[in-house]
């Protein structure tokens, strides 16, 4: 199938279907007029791409993934380094989360504090 195709099964433009393949995610067969020549297999592959990102990884991480997995879903089979990198990427998020968590009560603070202020200026 061509990449439009690919797009309509998929929901996935094909804009993104090329970066996919930019960054080796894809690797779709070429015709000799050189048109991308996707398969079945394909288009399960986009499901999983598009889970993985879902899942907050980036596409670094996923294309360290994608041998692992199957199905659309997917479900990831045991690979070597496949615990230890979805650990780290945990690790990552969790942080995230913390730094996320101090933004948000810093912020509170200042909302709290310019509204003591405004109730002070309102009496």
């Amino acid at each position: 199938m061509r990449i439009g195709e690919l797009a309509s099964l998929t929901g996935v433009s094909t804009r993104l279907l090329r970066y996919y393949e930019e960054q080796g995610l894809l690797r779709p067969a070429r015709t000799t007029a050189g048109y991308r020549e996707y398969g079945e297999e394909d288009t399960v592959r986009v499901w999983q791409i598009r889970s993985l990102l879902a899942a907050g990884l980036t596409t670094r991480v996923i294309g360290e993934l994608l041998p692992c997995a199957t199905g659309p879903v997917p479900v990831l089979e045991a690979c070597p380094d496949l615990l230890a990198t979805l650990r780290g990427e945990l690790a990552e998020l969790d942080a995230r989360i913390d730094d996320l968590t101090g933004n948000r009560v810093a912020l509170s603070h200042y909302i709290a504090t310019a509204h003591g202020t405004d109730a002070e200026h309102a009496a």
